[in-house]
């Protein structure tokens, strides 16, 4: 999930809640839609469910905003943790629950599913894992999950439209286990590639391997400035744009925390990757103007000129020898055609390091040969 750079928010109600014995407890309201508002697609927002609840007693630990919505924990805004060995076990199993959650949410990318009824999935799984669903209160955001349709960059909150063929969506997800967030968000086309047209294949292979372009270039005593450059870099020559408003950021106990990951190029020094850093990369690549335009719920963010956009997101460590997506693919995880299809990286990729090299042979073996 992403962060949101230099915005305001007003405090959040109290008796807001993210879970509760009782539904009456639960007091999580979203804004609705101005009459007048004027959208920049086609996109418009539908009716939502209430927020669904989190028994405490179900999971291993919640975190600290989801009772009122305010997040006390905020971490530091400039020294970058070094994990532990105890942080980095931890991490790892947080980051593939929220994997084999994203697995389900994206099995269920269908014509005529609602992104409400993904959430649901997203919820129910959560649970299984006995995880907390990270966005799910977390400033008030009423659900536990972020879809984000066509020209939604990001935040896109799960309603009851109905997916149509052709639709690209982004489904971000982050699960709060035993004391640590695992983040992490891919694309998906509803009706699968013959649904989508040749402009949209492309938009999404080019934020695919844009990404891949970044976290291929991460180890130990690389300035985290390279992340941004190589984004730009690459995709500029290709006619998109990159969103700045929004940034990739450090993660762990805290949902949010330094560093601050820009997907744009930063022309100064923003320190150096060491080992044990853990954060996300996770670009926002839009067809037209990379400005967001938000809508009245204070959330959803499209693109200004309602052109479509595309992201991807990994919780990654940065290991001795190089880097590690903590939330990668698993034997069971689908290869989508961005995959097959790139010119970075040919298969489901893992990391540089090389006992990330050695898990993606396998998987990808099993993956191919499914």
């Amino acid at each position: 999930m992403t962060l949101q750079m230099n915005k305001r928010r007003s405090a959040p109600r109290a008796g807001a809640g993210g879970f509760g014995k009782k539904a009456t407890s639960l007091n999580i309201k979203t804004k609705k839609p101005k009459p007048n508002f004027v959208y920049a697609g086609d996109l418009r927002p539908y009716p939502q469910s209430p927020p669904r609840i989190v028994d405490p007693s179900a999971v291993l630990a919640i975190p600290d905003y989801a009772i009122d919505g305010i997040p006390k924990n905020k971490g530091s805004s400039t020294t970058i943790e070094i994990k532990s060995e105890e942080d980095i076990v931890k991490m790892r199993a947080a980051g593939r629950a929220a994997r084999e959650v994203l697995d389900i949410a994206g099995s269920l990318v269908k014509p005529g599913v609602t992104t409400d009824e993904i959430d649901e999935a997203v919820h129910r799984a959560c649970l299984e894992r006995k995880a907390y669903p990270s966005p799910l209160n977390y400033r008030n955001f009423p659900k536990s999950c972020c879809t984000s349709v066509n020209e939604v960059i990001c935040h896109g909150i799960p309603d009851m439209r109905p997916l149509e063929a052709g639709d690209v969506v982004n489904v971000d997800i982050t699960v709060y286990l035993d004391g640590y967030h695992g983040d992490c968000s891919e694309m998906f086309v509803v009706g699968g590639k013959e649904a989508l047209d040749e402009a949209g294949q492309k938009l999404i292979q080019t934020t695919y391997d844009s990404w891949l372009t970044a976290m291929q270039a991460c180890k130990p005593g690389v300035d985290y400035n390279v992340i941004g450059k190589l984004i730009q870099n690459y995709i500029t020559p290709k006619g998109y744009s990159t969103v700045r408003s929004f940034c990739g950021h450090g993660i762990g106990k805290t949902f949010h925390t330094a560093p601050n990951i820009f997907h744009y190029t930063v022309n100064q020094p923003l320190g150096e990757m060491l080992s044990g850093h853990v954060f996300t990369i996770e670009p926002m690549i839009c067809e037209g103007l990379p400005d967001p335009y938000m809508w009245s719920d204070d959330w959803t963010a499209t693109t200004v000129d309602g052109k479509r956009s595309a992201q991807f997101e990994h919780t990654l460590l940065i290991t001795n020898d190089g880097i590690e997506a903590l939330t990668g693919k698993l034997e069971s995880s689908p290869m989508q055609f961005w995959e097959k299809e790139s010119e970075i990286h040919k298969g489901i990729w893992l990391g540089t390091s090389a006992a990330a090299k050695a898990r993606a042979e396998e998987v990808n073996s099993t993956v191919g040969s499914s």
